[in-house]
């Protein structure tokens, strides 16, 4: 829901961002580092420890058989073929080019909301560019499912700047179509319907990031990004706005959503209690998703830099203040 009104003027959704730009997501891609979705993390990563096994980046291939010479690799003998064919042979594996990354962009009008830097619809663009630039430069290839209320946009996964910009392109166009009448109706739906999508194009060894606000999920949701899990890794970065975790005592303010509209007195202490407390039963759901599926949670907030937060997530920036730190007593 877009505060109007008296909730506005107390500091609301007017001081935050409302749209991006090309300008604005592309001067991203120089601020695309110090973050990784990689399996190797450092320790105070989100995605180190327990979550770590689930990720598994770059594959390998099995090439061939063949016999073992002189200087391979013990740790590459493979027993069963040496006893069966009575001499030492190795197996021989190549690593994955690449691994396609497909990202779940929501721009839905329960999106358009933010008390702070921007709109939870521009952090969520902001987070798909900064993951799509980074993916793309360790030759990776991006694709999206984007998805508003008035439909979903598939794109497959490309690599370099081509992919980039096609996912970019899709961004800014849902982006744009917030500035019109949102259908609420449709909306609602529409989360199960990108699962869906994605399940269809990453079929498997997929990494699959959701960038949402995760309005309007079900047991269906949970069972949809299960069955994406069993296949491909899943990371969700749920975007959420400060004003969301607790509802400021501002008085009389008028909430719109589509073209409805409630008017409310957050003056209510009873009414901000009901409030907090549905809000923290939410994230508690969202936890137990976490928990019992092992997919990694990326807490998004609109009120501070996209990039500092991937950095500070799922970053390397205390790990290299340690390592520098050692190498300067070692001097």
């Amino acid at each position: 829901m877009t505060p109007t009104g008296e909730g506005t003027k107390a500091g609301g959704a007017a001081s935050a961002r409302a749209f991006v730009t090309l300008d604005d997501l592309m001067r991203l891609k120089h601020r695309a580092q110090g973050f990784s979705f990689l399996p190797r993390q450092p320790v105070h990563s989100l995605l180190a420890g327990r979550h770590a096994s689930r990720l598994r980046g770059r594959g390998l291939n099995f090439e061939e058989l063949r016999h073992y010479f002189e200087g391979d690799d013990t740790r590459t003998i493979d027993w069963l073929a040496t006893a069966r064919l009575r001499s030492p042979h190795v197996r021989v594996y190549s690593e994955e080019r690449d691994r396609p990354v497909v990202l779940l962009v929501d721009q839905r009008s329960t999106m358009f909301f933010g008390s702070r830097r921007a709109m939870k619809s521009v952090a969520a663009a902001e987070a798909a560019a900064l993951a799509a630039w980074r993916v793309t430069s360790l030759g990776d290839r991006v694709g999206a499912v984007v998805f508003g209320d008035r439909g979903i946009a598939v794109i497959k996964p490309q690599a370099r700047e081509r992919g980039v910009m096609r996912v970019l392109w899709e961004v800014i166009r849902q982006n744009a179509a917030l500035a019109g009448p949102g259908d609420a109706a449709a909306a609602a739906g529409r989360l199960n319907e990108a699962l869906r999508a994605a399940a269809r194009l990453a079929v498997h060894d997929c990494l699959v990031c959701l960038i949402s606000d995760a309005a309007g999920e079900d047991e269906e949701t949970v069972r949809l990004i299960t069955g994406i899990g069993a296949h491909n890794d899943v990371i969700a970065a749920f975007v959420h706005d400060p004003m969301e975790k607790e509802l400021p005592d501002v008085g009389t303010a008028t909430f719109s959503l589509g073209d409805r509209q409630i008017e409310v007195d957050a003056s209510s202490s009873a009414l901000r209690g009901r409030f907090a407390r549905d809000r923290a039963g939410w994230g508690e759901r969202l936890s137990r998703l976490s928990r019992n599926r092992a997919i990694p949670v990326l807490p998004i907030s609109t009120g501070r830099d996209v990039a500092d937060q991937f950095r500070e997530l799922i970053g390397r920036r205390q790990a290299q203040r340690l390592a520098d730190a050692g190498g300067r007593a070692a001097l």
